[in-house]
């Protein structure tokens, strides 16, 4: 008896089943365990918006702040300028100014969600320059707010610590 007919149920090794007859089942969904898993570490199989990736592996703060370097064209992927919706995959070098330094990274997992930050690290190659020091960044003299325009004198003391003075004079 064929496959579907009313009767008695048949097993594979009765006659009746032919090779015909037997269809390949369709590729099933990854299940709910699968896609559990892989939201539990973050790692995505998909393209990831640079503005998620640039906030799930910590090079900003928030992922708003992310989206605010895109569109300040603070955020240049393979050298391009990008908007934050824009899909970064494996091997993409990201360049992303903010807080007065650049950081270049190459991306090496792409992830969705944000991660710890030992996980983070593993998401993308440093290749950034090493960070101004803590003196020389604050030896360029800092006003305090609400002191109102500087005075020549306040100026010119500002120069000299930045180094600006000598080629002032020197230019003029």
């Amino acid at each position: 008896m064929p496959p579907g007919a009313t009767g008695p149920a048949l097993s594979w090794s009765e006659p009746g089943w032919s090779a015909s007859e037997i269809r390949e089942a369709p590729p099933r969904p990854p299940s709910k365990v699968e896609g559990m898993a892989e939201a539990a570490n973050g790692t995505s199989t998909g393209p990831v918006r640079v503005d998620s990736w640039i906030w799930s592996v910590r090079l900003t703060k928030t992922r708003s702040q992310a989206g605010t370097a895109c569109r300040a064209g603070h955020v240049q992927v393979n050298g391009e300028r990008v908007k934050a919706a824009h899909q970064v995959k494996v091997g993409d070098e990201v360049r992303l100014r903010m807080d007065g330094r650049e950081r270049i990274v190459k991306v090496a997992k792409l992830l969705r969600k944000r991660v710890g930050a030992p996980v983070a690290v593993e998401a993308y190659i440093d290749n950034s320059p090493p960070p101004p020091a803590r003196a020389d960044v604050l030896a360029a003299g800092v006003r305090d707010r609400g002191l109102g325009r500087p005075t020549k004198r306040d100026r010119r003391e500002m120069e000299r610590l930045r180094g600006l003075a000598e080629s002032r004079r020197t230019a003029g």
